[in-house]
């Protein structure tokens, strides 16, 4: 148990004085005064119960060194902490020092207990964060083999594409210089026939040729002898003679026509050189004729016999000869044709073997090119099989990773399980500490002195305990000489920074992420640092206020707890209680706001607080913005506070017109169940004396609402405390919003902030009475809004 406040009480457990004479039991004092918030390290608690043993038991040293020394080696099973939760108080009914005692031992068993589960948890965390980074090495290690298999596999496809793509063309090539080849081998096989063909036509020619020479040569002999015989006859009759000039006539014609042939023909010239020859033999013959011209006469019939036939003869020979001339002139011709078609198809058959001999040059390398790519693609072929090879081993590689994934994931979700039960086991220990703490806690802060107080000379009218007993939650306020003492959960000096007050409500505002609803609300007098408290500045990491780290809390932990399969949907409304009327401070349109404001000090549109079955508060018409982020949440709190009411006093440059109330609402389910929790936190308007303040005017009646409603909520704090049967809720809109939260169905904690100047002693003094009063209230249990989970979270 936390330390128990000394109210300086005699032995024998009588009634004492506090707060202005009036007598509270001890007993009810003991209960309400004990436990502080949870969230304190593992040493300052073991201080805690060290210092609570000793005061409450001299002879317990032993067991106190004990508690502070816990062995790692002490263990608990779930039957042990069942056991623990449900463990009552047993003993007679006036026995408080057993009672006492009994406590302790088992406030000794729950540290213990926390201590060890706080220990599981810590190896836990580490073993699921070595099983993460693990699972990530692994998966990425994977992710690169796999990158790499893949990159290899496409290189490896795009070289083995452009080798056959190669080889296709390649033999398309081959293919084609083939054929070409065998088209020029059969162009050259034709033309040496054609060739063959010609010589054979040119030879046959020449056989022809060689015939009509010899027929032409028999013709000449034929002539020669004819003339010859002319010669004969003429010497011998003179009567021939006319007809042989005629016959040489003719025959000189005759051997002009034979001439132009002969210049046509060497051979024909050759042979009428013979003839000449011939012709001169004959005139030889012809003298030795005359002698016989005797013998011609005689021979005269019959001579001119044969001359008649001999004339018909010559006529023949004529046309044979006429005939044989245009055959000469019909074969020269065609000798000439076939000499240049023979010219034109030896250049032709050249240029077919200059072809046919480049390609089978251009046939021969690109067989060794064939070849060469060949030796290339058995290459490839190789290293596409080694790469197949590797990717096989690759892909063995990579389900044993898959393999060894899997059993990590499970571990994992295994670790996680074991987690989700500790962390169930631990809300329901911090949940119990906390109901035995008392519902209603109360904070004592103290501002630190400003150079605008003006009093650095004075004594100090606040001071603390120095005793164990007393330490972090006694307080003593000296008001003319006199000290007046008190007692709360928890005391904050003017030295305490904005984190270690958000560290002692941290596991309270966790408590509405367990599905509760909290309430933290601050109160004082005007000056007394209640905004700096909840919202502090935000723009400061180390001056933030208690409602932004709290919000950042929330948001850290909601990030954290989606990962085991927790989804969240969180509501944000903010409004102030502004002379007994609610205001929407996230209204977008204001033009109607701020008129309706200037000409009554009211709002127009007018909200209703309805508070339904299951303890819920709503507002009526209220802007509820859904939220995801604290950045957001920020955003709004500045809007807000832009729009709040704000005034000067004698008492505060910036005082707070108006109850500030900030509301989250947080849903939280997973596959089973369904929570449902709300975070509220209030910086009430600053209660001071009209005398203080110097208010008039609209001043006036601000203060006016402001110390009514506070008033209302002293009200209700009294008839709490006195346990009375009707509680005046609705006598104020304060008190009406807050009633779930007084009435037993929230965890609710106040913050008394007090100003340390000598001038404010009387604010303070009413203050912390205030704050002792409702450190007495007992409330009933807080409900947690859990269900069981019937369709998906919206």
């Amino acid at each position: 148990m936390a330390s128990f406040r000394s109210q300086n009480r005699p032995p024998n457990f009588s009634l004492s004085k506090k707060d202005g004479g009036e007598e509270l039991p001890f007993d009810k004092r003991r209960k309400i005064g004990g436990g502080r918030l949870a969230g304190t390290t593992a040493a300052s608690r073991a201080r805690q119960v060290l210092s609570n043993v000793n005061s409450n038991n001299q002879d317990g040293a032993s067991d106190a060194a004990s508690i502070a020394e816990v062995p790692e080696s002490v263990e608990f099973t779930k039957e042990e902490v069942e056991a623990l939760l449900n463990e009552k108080i047993k003993g007679k009914k006036f026995d408080l020092k057993g009672k006492l005692e009994q406590l302790s031992e088992s406030n000794k068993k729950f540290r213990l207990c926390i201590k060890w589960f706080q220990g599981v948890e810590q190896s836990l965390n580490q073993e699921q964060e070595k099983l993460r980074n693990l699972l990530e090495a692994s998966e990425r290690k994977c992710v690169g083999i796999e990158d790499e298999r893949k990159r290899k596999e496409d290189e490896l496809n795009t070289i083995n594409g452009e080798l056959r793509q190669s080889n296709v063309v390649l033999q398309e090539k081959l293919a084609k210089e083939e054929s070409d080849k065998l088209e020029a081998i059969e162009g050259r096989t034709n033309e040496q026939n054609g060739r063959a063909a010609a010589e054979a036509l040119n030879a046959s020619l020449s056989q022809e040729l060689e015939k009509i020479r010899q027929e032409k040569a028999d013709a000449d002999l034929k002539v020669a002898s004819v003339n010859d015989m002319y010669k004969r006859l003429q010497e011998y009759n003179t009567s021939l003679q006319q007809y042989n000039s005629r016959l040489q006539t003719d025959l000189a014609a005759a051997n002009a026509t034979l001439q132009r042939v002969e210049k046509e023909k060497s051979t024909i010239v050759e042979n009428l050189g013979s003839l000449r020859g011939h012709y001169a033999t004959l005139q030889d013959q012809l003298s030795s004729f005359k002698a016989s011209q005797n013998e011609a006469a005689k021979q005269k019939e019959t001579l001119n016999t044969e001359l008649i036939r001999l004339q018909g003869e010559l006529q023949q020979v004529r046309d044979e000869r006429d005939r044989m001339h245009s055959q000469v002139l019909l074969l020269t011709s065609e000798i000439e044709k076939y000499k240049e078609t023979t010219g034109k198809s030896v250049a032709e058959l050249d240029n077919l073997m200059m072809k046919s001999n480049a390609l089978e040059e251009t046939c021969a390398s690109q067989r060794e090119q064939l070849h060469v790519l060949q030796d290339q693609l058995a290459s490839a072929n190789e290293k596409l099989k080694m790469a197949d090879l590797s990717a096989f081993e690759t892909r063995t590689e990579y389900e044993e990773q898959k393999l060894l994934i899997r059993q990590l994931r499970d571990r994992l979700a295994d670790a996680e399980l074991q987690i989700n039960e500790k962390e169930m086991l631990r809300r329901r220990l911090h949940n119990t500490i906390l109901e035995l703490k008392g519902n209603i806690r109360v904070f004592c802060r103290v501002r630190p002195l400003s150079p605008e107080d003006g009093c650095a000379s004075d004594l100090p009218v606040i001071s603390y305990p120095t005793s164990t007993e007393g330490h972090e939650s006694g307080i003593d306020l000296i008001q003319s000489g006199q000290k007046y003492a008190f007692t709360f959960d928890k005391v904050f000096t003017h030295e305490a920074s904005q984190n270690d007050v958000f560290v002692e409500i941290s596991e309270l505002v966790q408590s509405a992420l367990d599905g509760y609803k909290v309430c933290i609300f601050a109160y004082g007098q005007t000056g007394s640092g209640k905004t700096y408290t909840m919202m502090g500045r935000p723009q400061s990491i180390e001056q933030k206020g208690l409602i932004p780290r709290s919000l950042e809390q929330i948001f850290e932990t909601s990030q954290r707890l989606s990962a085991q399969g927790w989804k969240f949907k969180m509501q944000a409304s903010v409004l102030e209680i502004y002379n007994e009327t609610i205001r929407d401070l996230l209204v977008t349109n204001r033009t109607s706001w701020d008129a309706a404001r200037t000409e009554n000090g009211a709002l127009g549109k007018q909200y209703a607080i309805k508070h339904d079955a299951n303890g819920s508060t709503f507002v009526s018409d209220l802007t509820i913005i859904d939220v995801c982020s604290s950045k957001e949440v920020a955003s709004l709190l500045h809007q807000a506070g832009q729009c709040r009411s704000v005034g000067k006093t004698q008492m505060n440059e910036q005082s707070s017109r108006s109850h500030f109330v900030f509301t989250l609402r947080i849903s939280a389910v997973n596959e089973t169940t369904e929570k449902h929790g709300v975070l509220n936190l209030i910086d009430l308007a600053g209660s001071e004396r009209l005398s203080k303040s110097g208010a008039t005017g609209e001043q006036l009646k601000e203060t006016q609402a402001i110390n009514k409603s506070l008033s209302c909520l002293a009200d209700v704090i009294f008839a709490l405390a006195k346990k009375e049967s009707h509680v005046p809720f609705r006598n104020s809109k304060l008190t009406y919003l807050l009633q779930p939260c007084l009435s037993g169905d929230s965890k609710t904690l106040m913050f008394v902030n007090l100003s340390p100047e000598p001038s404010s002693v009387n604010e303070s003094l009413c203050s912390l009475r205030f704050a002792a009063r409702v450190n007495t209230c007992q409330i009933g249990v807080p409900r947690r809004q859990t269900a069981v989970r019937s369709s998906d979270f919206v």
